[in-house]
């Protein structure tokens, strides 16, 4: 296992294909493709290139931090309660994960 991983920003082989989970489709059809390049500390960070069609989404962050740099295109995010953010390719950013406040029973 080597410690550096060079990623491949074209990969052709072949991706996995799935779709926008039910209950979380806003408008359109969009599909994604997911070329899955690199998995470390028991699969909680995993590192690749993602492809997505045209269409909107509702977006559930968990328990993972997400950095995001554009290869190509155009995404609009909009956190709950706050304007739309556009980001285009050469743009990078980190969506963070949402952390839920602990309920302290005595």
């Amino acid at each position: 296992m080597s410690l550096l991983v060079k990623l491949d920003l074209a990969p052709t082989g072949e991706p996995k294909h799935s779709k926008t989970l039910p209950g979380r489709l806003v408008s359109g059809d969009p599909s994604y493709k997911t070329w899955e390049q690199d998995s470390s500390r028991a699969d909680s960070v995993k590192t690749g290139v993602w492809e997505a069609t045209p269409g909107e989404n509702h977006s559930i962050k968990g328990e993972t931090f997400e950095y995001c740099h554009i290869l190509s295109g155009v995404v609009e995010l909009t956190e709950e309660g706050k304007e739309p953010r556009i980001f285009r390719a050469g743009d990078s950013f980190v969506m963070k994960p949402v952390i839920w406040p602990a309920i302290l029973t005595p």
